[in-house]
């Protein structure tokens, strides 16, 4: 009789047991499909630029305020055809508004500047662009050939711009979050769940950086010194489990 009795308890426990996991596996089943998995995705695109943009100084040392403006205007034209012969129009050409101060003569004796002029230094900011950015490019190496005509030029670093970003962050965007949908597939194919709806999305900053570059920052990168471009987009996404 006691033997039937811890039988029975044996059988009972087993069925109890049984169920127990029965249905702390279902509840475990329904509480991942009302969950969320968070997936950062990414994709890029290399793009050329269309268009340049290239500042520069023509810089005049002079005695006095009128001789260095005098000297400028006799350098200007020779600059403005140096452009035109290397295929700038005119209406790509814009001078700006020069800069002048004046430097005063220093006494070593004292070691300090005196109030008797010394210099007046003249600064005509210039600058170029075009849809051509080999030719800009291609500028910006030579221009300083004009030393060999007196012409003292400091040049900045070109800037390169691509037109199509607006619409290509949209395209970006799009393949991101497919990316993201992908590795979220890949995470859940081992727990034997599937991507469910999405949930909600975050866009990330856009790095727009030199194609080799790999840096990345919290605020964004907007590279201009290159010609070639890669531009990432990256979306995080939350995707319901089901």
């Amino acid at each position: 009789m006691f033997e039937k009795l811890e039988k029975f308890q044996l059988v009972s426990l087993a069925l109890i047991l049984a169920f127990g996991l029965f249905f702390a596996t279902k509840y475990a089943t329904n509480s991942l499909s009302r969950e969320g998995i968070s997936v950062t995705g990414s994709a890029y695109e290399i793009v050329k630029s269309d268009s340049g943009k290239l500042t520069f100084d023509i810089n005049i040392q002079a005695k006095t305020k009128a001789e260095a403006y005098s000297i400028m205007k006799k350098q200007l034209p020779v600059v403005k055809n140096y452009l035109a012969e290397k295929g700038v129009p005119l209406e790509n050409i814009e001078v700006k508004t020069y800069n002048g101060y004046y430097t005063y003569k220093y006494n070593n004796v004292t070691r300090s500047y005196t109030n008797e002029i010394d210099f007046f230094k003249l600064s005509q900011p210039m600058e170029i662009t075009s849809s051509d950015v080999n030719k800009i490019k291609e500028i910006s190496i030579d221009i300083q050939s004009l030393l060999d005509q007196g012409i003292d030029i400091s040049v900045n670093q070109a800037s390169y711009f691509y037109s199509k970003l607006p619409e290509l962050k949209v395209k970006l965007l799009g393949a991101a979050t497919t990316d993201a949908k992908d590795r979220a597939s890949a995470m859940l194919k081992a727990t034997h769940n599937k991507v469910g709806k999405i949930q909600s999305v975050k866009m990330g900053v856009f790095q727009i950086t030199d194609v080799d570059s790999t840096s990345v920052s919290d605020m964004g990168i907007n590279d201009t010194s290159t010609i070639d471009k890669k531009v990432t987009a990256v979306a995080n996404v939350v995707f319901k489990i089901k």
